[in-house]
C-alpha cells in the first residue's frame, strides 16, 4: 500500500522563510539569498518525508507566497499593470502578492480570500482577455528536478485547471469559453513533469466538494479530457479535499485517471460514494485518512477499519493525508511545557508522517489491533480525556432565548448613542492593532525570558500606549483605539486569559505570505478567569476626551482560530466562550467603556462548503453566541465588529442579524464588491467598509480614499458609514501607518464638506 502526502508546510519549522523573505522586502537580503534558502527549506521537507517512510512526496507545493498565484503565474495570468512595471519574475510575483510602490510605478495587490474552510488566505488571480494562457514558469519544473537530484522519486503537485478556473476571476471572456486553452498549457506541462522522468502527478482539485451546477460538469469534462488524452504514460492523480464530491463522482469515476484522491476526514458522504460505485479496476484510490487540520492523534482503529472495507472495493488502495498539512504545525518534539499525556495526544505534520506510515504497517496484518503500535495509539487516545467543570456546563446549559436578544432595538439604541458619544458625519477610526515594532515585541520578549518584571514590563506598556493615544490624536482620529501592544495574536491573547486552553511554543501555520499564527489548542471546558482588559482600555481612555474604542475577539473567531475538541460539540464550545467573553463585555461597559469592538473575522470561515449545510447546523449556533456576547449592554454602548478576507454577500442578512451597531469590513482589496450587496439587502447596521488595504506596503493617496469614500456613499447613506482601514495595523510599519492615516483623516474631511 502506497503512502502519499498532498502537500506539506512551507514556512519553516522555525519561520525561516518568512524571516527571509521579510529581510528580502527591507532590501536586507539578496534575491540569492531568499532562492538558496528557499531550496534548503524543500530539501529539509523532502528528507524528512523521506525519513518517514512516504512513498509519493509532493513538489511544486513549496511557495513564496501563495499557490494560487504561483499558478496564475504558471499559466501566463499576470495582468498587464504587474507586467509593465517591469521589474524581475519574483519582485513582479511580490508585486502581484503585496501591491507595488516604487521608481517602477503604483500598483494594488490582487485581492485575497480564505481558502475554503481554512484560515489560510489566497490570492484572487486575473485573467484578462488580453493575456494569452502559455506555460509561462519553470519554478514547479526545476523544484521537481531538485527533489529528483537528491534521490527522491517525487510527486509533482499543482492546483488542478477546474480549481484555478473557479476560483479565479475572468475579465471578459469567461473559464468555459477559454477552457480548452487552460487545458493546452497543463497538458503542455505533463509533457514537462514526464519528460523530467515522474510517474505520478497531482492535480489538486479541492473546488470539486463544492454544489456543482450542471456548467461545473461541462467545465470539468471540457478541461480534464483533452488534458488526460494528452498525458502519455504519465500517472495522473485528481486529488480533492476538504469535503466529499457527491455532485462529480460519477463523472470522475470515468474519466481516464490512474488515481483519486478522495476526503474520508471532513467528506460526509465518501465512504458512501464508493460503497454505492467502485473505481476502474486500473484506477488506485487515495484514501485520506489522516487529517490535515486538526491536532489530535488518528484513530487507528477507526482508520484501519475504513482501510478495510475499500480493500474490498478496490484493488488498488493508497493512504493519505486527507488535506495538505500545510494547515498544521511542523512537530510536536519542541513542546515539552505541556505534560505526557498532551504531547500524546497531538499529531502535528512530521507525526501525521509517522502515522501514514504505521497504518500503512498495520493494514497488511491479520490482526492489527493487537499490535503494539495500534495498542499504544488507543491507549494514548483513551488517555485524553480533559476534565469536566460542572459550574461551566451547568452555566451554558442554563443560557435562554432571552439571552440573546439585546434590547432595545437597534434603530432606538443608534439614537442614544449618537447623543452619548457625540460623532458627525463619517466618523474616523482604525480597526484596533497598531504596528508592532521591534521595541514592542523586545518588550514582551524581555519579560517572557526574565529579564524585566511584571512592573516593568507594564509600564512600558503604559508608555506605548500614551504614545499611540496621542498619535492618533495628532492625526485627527475620531475614536481611538489602545493600540493592542500587550498583544502578540488576538486569540492567543484571550485563550492565555482563559481556563481551558493550552499554547504551544513553536506551533507556527502560515495565514498569507509571511504572516504566521500560533493557534492554541482547546483541551478542557473554557471560562474567564478576571478581567482582561479593562485596566489597559481605562488607562488608555484617561489619556484623551474622544472615545476609546475597547477591543475583544469573538467567540467564533476563537474558536475557529484555534484547534478545537473533538470530544465536544462546536455549538457548546462556542457558547462556552460566549460566555467568557460577555463578562469581560459587560466589565468593560461599568468601568465606563462607550464602544466595545468584538472581532467577528473567522465567523464566515467555517461555513460549510455547501450550501443545504448551512442551516441547521453552524449560522444557527454562530449568530447567536456572538449576539450572547453582547445581548447584556445597555443602549448607550456602541457594539462594534470586524471581518475580513472573505465573501460575504451570501450571508449579509445573517451578518446583520447579528444585532452589532457597526461592522467593519475588509472591502478595498476586493474592490468594495460587498457595498452594492449591502444596499440591495436592505442592511440595517453601520457599516464601514475597509477604505485602503493595510496588508500592502503602499500608502493610498488623499484622492484614492476620498474616491473609495465617494463610490461607497453611492449606494449607503452618510449617517451609516464609518471611514476605517480595511484591517488592523498590526503589520505595518509606523511611518507608512502614520502617513495612511493622515491621508485616510483628511479624504473623509474633505468627503463630509461636501455631503
Amino acid at each position: 500500500m502506497l503512502t502519499s502526502v498532498i502537500g506539506y508546510p512551507r514556512i519553516g519549522a522555525n519561520r525561516e522563510l518568512k524571516f527571509l523573505t521579510e529581510r528580502y522586502f527591507r532590501g536586507q537580503a539578496s534575491q540569492g539569498e531568499l532562492l538558496a534558502g528557499a531550496r534548503e527549506l524543500r530539501l529539509r521537507h523532502w528528507r524528512a518525508q523521506r525519513q518517514a517512510g512516504i512513498d509519493l512526496i509532493p513538489t511544486g507545493d513549496f511557495s513564496f507566497y501563495d499557490g494560487l498565484a504561483d499558478t496564475a503565474v504558471l499559466v501566463g495570468a499576470v495582468p498587464a499593470r504587474y507586467r509593465e512595471l517591469g521589474l524581475g519574475p519574483l519582485d513582479t510575483y511580490f508585486a502581484m502578492a503585496r501591491g507595488y510602490q516604487g521608481p517602477k510605478g503604483d500598483v494594488k495587490a490582487l485581492s485575497m480570500r480564505k481558502w475554503f474552510n481554512t484560515n489560510y488566505h489566497y490570492l484572487v488571480a486575473e485573467v484578462p482577455d488580453d493575456v494569452g494562457l502559455s506555460l509561462s514558469s519553470s519554478a514547479p519544473f526545476d523544484q521537481y528536478a531538485e527533489a529528483a537530484a537528491e534521490g527522491i522519486a517525487a510527486k509533482p503537485t499543482l492546483i488542478g485547471p477546474f480549481t484555478f478556473a473557479k476560483l479565479a476571476r475572468w475579465l471578459g471572456r469567461g473559464a468555459a469559453e477559454r477552457a480548452g486553452e487552460l487545458a493546452q498549457v497543463y497538458a503542455e506541462a505533463l509533457a514537462r513533469f514526464a519528460a523530467l522522468g515522474a510517474e505520478w502527478v497531482q492535480l489538486e482539485e479541492p473546488s470539486l466538494v463544492m454544489d456543482l451546477t450542471a456548467a461545473d460538469l461541462d467545465l470539468l469534462a471540457a478541461l480534464y479530457q483533452p488534458l488526460l488524452a494528452a498525458k502519455g504514460g504519465l500517472k495522473v492523480l485528481l486529488q480533492t479535499y476538504f469535503g466529499d464530491i457527491r455532485d462529480c463522482y460519477e463523472l470522475v469515476r470515468e474519466l481516464d485517471l490512474d488515481g483519486i484522491g478522495l476526503d474520508f476526514v471532513e467528506g460526509e458522504e465518501t465512504l458512501e460514494l464508493v460503497r454505492a460505485g467502485g473505481l476502474k479496476p486500473s484506477v488506485t484510490l487515495f484514501a485520506g485518512l489522516v487529517g490535515g487540520k486538526n491536532v489530535w492523534r488518528n484513530d487507528y482503529a477507526e482508520s484501519l477499519a475504513t482501510l478495510a472495507e475499500l480493500a474490498e472495493l478496490t484493488p488498488n488502495l493508497a493512504v493519505s493525508t486527507a488535506c495538505s498539512l500545510l494547515h498544521v504545525p511542523y512537530t510536536v518534539a519542541p513542546e515539552t511545557a505541556l505534560t505526557p499525556d498532551q504531547r500524546a495526544a497531538l499529531a502535528f505534520a512530521e507525526e501525521k508522517l509517522t502515522e501514514l506510515d504505521e497504518l500503512r504497517r498495520l493494514a497488511g496484518l491479520a490482526d492489527p489491533a493487537s499490535d503494539p503500535l495500534a495498542v499504544a495509539n488507543a491507549e494514548a487516545r483513551a488517555r485524553h480525556r480533559a476534565g469536566l467543570d460542572a459550574a461551566v456546563r451547568a452555566r451554558a446549559a442554563a443560557v435562554t432565548e432571552a439571552d440573546f436578544t439585546r434590547l432595545p432595538a437597534r434603530a432606538e439604541r443608534a439614537l442614544s448613542q449618537r447623543q452619548a458619544l457625540g460623532l458627525g458625519l463619517l466618523p474616523t477610526t482604525t480597526i484596533g492593532s497598531f504596528p508592532q515594532t521591534g521595541e514592542v515585541k523586545a518588550n514582551r520578549a524581555r519579560f517572557r525570558k526574565g529579564e524585566i518584571d511584571q512592573a516593568a514590563y507594564e509600564s512600558r506598556l503604559r508608555e506605548l500606549t500614551a504614545e499611540c493615544v496621542a498619535a492618533q490624536e495628532a492625526i485627527g482620529l475620531d475614536v481611538l483605539v489602545h493600540g493592542e501592544f500587550e498583544r502578540g495574536d488576538m486569540v492567543e491573547y484571550f485563550g492565555e486569559n482563559l481556563d481551558g486552553f493550552l499554547f504551544t511554543k513553536q506551533a507556527w501555520v502560515q495565514s498569507y505570505g509571511t504572516r504566521c499564527v500560533k493557534p492554541p489548542i482547546i483541551w478542557g471546558d473554557v471560562k474567564r478567569r478576571g478581567p482582561i482588559t479593562v485596566e489597559v482600555i481605562g488607562h488608555a481612555q484617561s489619556l484623551t476626551d474622544r472615545p476609546v474604542k475597547a477591543m475583544l475577539t469573538g467567540p467564533v473567531t476563537i474558536l475557529n482560530w484555534s484547534f478545537p475538541r473533538e470530544d465536544v460539540a462546536p455549538a457548546e464550545s462556542a457558547i462556552q466562550i460566549a460566555l467568557a467573553i460577555r463578562d469581560e463585555v459587560m466589565d468593560l461597559e461599568a468601568a465606563g467603556v462607550r464602544i466595545i469592538q468584538i472581532d467577528e473575522a473567522a465567523l464566515r470561515e467555517k461555513l460549510p462548503l455547501r450550501r443545504a449545510d448551512w442551516r441547521g447546523g453552524y449560522l444557527d449556533w454562530a449568530i447567536p453566541a456572538f449576539r450572547l456576547v453582547h445581548s447584556g449592554v445597555g443602549a448607550s454602548t456602541q457594539i462594534h465588529t470586524h471581518m475580513c478576507y472573505s465573501e460575504f454577500e451570501d450571508i449579509i442578512g445573517d451578518i446583520d442579524a447579528m444585532d452589532a451597531d457597526v461592522i467593519s469590513f475588509e472591502a478595498a482589496r476586493s474592490s468594495h464588491s460587498i457595498v452594492p450587496a449591502l444596499k440591495a439587502a436592505g442592511f440595517a447596521t453601520a457599516v464601514g467598509p475597509g477604505v485602503y488595504d493595510i496588508h500592502s506596503p503602499r500608502v493610498p493617496a488623499v484622492a484614492e480614499i476620498e474616491q473609495a469614500l465617494c463610490s461607497i456613499l453611492e449606494s449607503l447613506p452618510a449617517e451609516s458609514v464609518w471611514v476605517n482601514p480595511d484591517c488592523g495595523l498590526k503589520t505595518r510599519g509606523p511611518a507608512e501607518t502614520q502617513a495612511s492615516l493622515k491621508n485616510l483623516v483628511a479624504a473623509a474631511r474633505a468627503v463630509r464638506a461636501g455631503v
